[in-house]
């Protein structure tokens, strides 16, 4: 059996209570398993354990075999001489620490309901191991797990912003402008267009945000997408324009070749969304002032709702005419902004500031917004989960990837309950 499910009968005390005894005979009184450590040294740190009349204070180590205590030198490890107490599931030896003190073992006792369980879902090969019993569990368990996932997974996303506030001398506009302008890769061109924002400071946009055209012009220049203006008036306009604010700042372009069209549809191919980029640029001023101001989400849908030039209307490129169409931001490209942007940003900075209101309103904004459409939400779905808004969908699409694809059972309270229960049939 594997040693992390020791941990996990040990953790959550699934194991028997009553009536315990080290190897030795002695009885045993587990006060407190101790807290779970989840780098070097002992498995669990300040645990209290009454060993016969003797309390005692320290930390405890889980073995499958007593042996492997030897097997993996702990024995001549002095960090292990805090160890009070060896938890196994078998006893093949007696085992000493660094001082050749003797040191008090537990064989764990427990349901092998829950061994079973845990094989069953580790041996599953459905789309996640406990697709068949998670009707089962109850939907309080479910909201609540749900509730902790989305947080969590808005956290993950703060740190990149927390980077970005680093490389932006702490100036949330910037890190905002920097965030935002990698969203607007929609995750086939984001890296992409964190490059280019990142090579175009604010502070330079914004001395020509009053001219939608100067603003195209930095932000296409810096993209790579001017260096061959051949035959299109508008983009030739654009070069020249550049040409002129590049020397002027000092600036170097990203490699334009970057850039990926391949199995995109035209309403996102980089050009569009850089024209809408900076009409978003050209629209506002202190774009994130106003959103911690008033995190509402039809005001956002306003803040956002913007149209790029003239232009863009009949091209989706440069050079290639196309049929008359506005090129404004969608809903559901809007909704992803806010999604991928505006929460983690906000919720990172109420968290700077301890403003526990503000970032509930964060949160609140993903059950104002639709639930994503993709085949991991389908799947969830087809399984029975009611998923109606991003704040489901961003939940379970964490619940999936960070742990259901690593088969993490163990540390996902769906999986706690499922291997909880009397007994999972067996499958093959």
């Amino acid at each position: 059996m594997k040693e992390s499910i020791l941990h996990y009968i040990w953790q959550y005390k699934l194991f028997t209570q009553r009536g315990l005894t080290t190897t030795d005979g002695d009885s045993i009184e587990i006060i407190d398993i101790g807290k779970l450590n989840a780098d070097a040294g002992p498995d669990f740190f300040n645990a209290k354990v009454k060993i016969g009349d003797t309390v005692w204070a320290g930390n405890v180590e889980i073995h499958t075999l007593a042996s492997d205590w030897n097997r993996h030198n702990h024995q001549i490890d002095k960090s292990y001489n805090t160890v009070i107490l060896h938890v196994v599931k078998k006893s093949d030896t007696s085992i000493f620490r660094a001082d050749g003190e003797k040191i008090p073992q537990l064989e764990l006792q427990y349901a092998a309901d829950i061994e079973q369980n845990y094989e069953a879902l580790i041996n599953d090969r459905k789309w996640i191991p406990c697709a068949d019993k998670i009707a089962d569990v109850p939907s309080i368990f479910i909201q609540s797990w749900k509730n902790a996932l989305l947080t969590e997974r808005v956290v993950q996303k703060t740190e990149h912003i927390q980077a970005l506030l680093s490389e932006n001398n702490q100036l949330w506009e910037d890190a905002f402008y920097v965030s935002l302008a990698r969203s607007f890769g929609f995750n086939t061109n984001s890296q992409t267009f964190e490059m280019l924002a990142k090579s175009l400071p604010l502070s330079i946009l914004g001395k020509h945000k009053n001219d939608l055209f100067q603003v195209e012009a930095l932000l296409f220049g810096q993209a790579g997408l001017l260096l061959q203006a051949e035959n299109d008036l508008y983009q030739r306009s654009l070069a020249k324009e550049y040409t002129f604010l590049k020397s002027k700042y000092g600036l170097t372009p990203i490699d334009g070749s970057l850039w990926k069209l391949l199995r995109l549809r035209p309403d996102n191919f980089p050009h569009v969304r850089i024209a809408q980029f900076a009409a978003i640029i050209h629209s506002s001023s202190k774009l994130f002032s106003k959103i911690i101001e008033n995190p509402d989400i039809e005001y956002l849908m306003q803040l956002m709702k913007c149209e790029s030039s003239e232009y863009w209307k009949t091209h989706y490129l440069f050079g290639e005419t196309s049929n008359s169409k506005s090129k404004k931001l969608g809903k559901s490209s809007i909704y992803s902004l806010i999604i991928n942007t505006v929460v983690p940003l906000v919720f990172c900075y109420a968290s700077r500031k301890g403003n526990d209101e503000l970032k509930e309103k964060a949160l609140m904004l993903l059950e104002k917004i639709p639930a994503e459409r993709n085949s991991i939400i389908t799947a969830w779905q087809n399984i029975g989960m009611e998923i109606s808004s991003a704040y489901d969908s961003q939940a379970f699409l964490q619940l999936k990837k960070m742990y259901c694809d690593d088969k993490k059972c163990l540390r996902c309270r769906i999986g706690h309950k499922v291997l909880t229960i009397k007994k999972l049939e067996a499958r093959i």
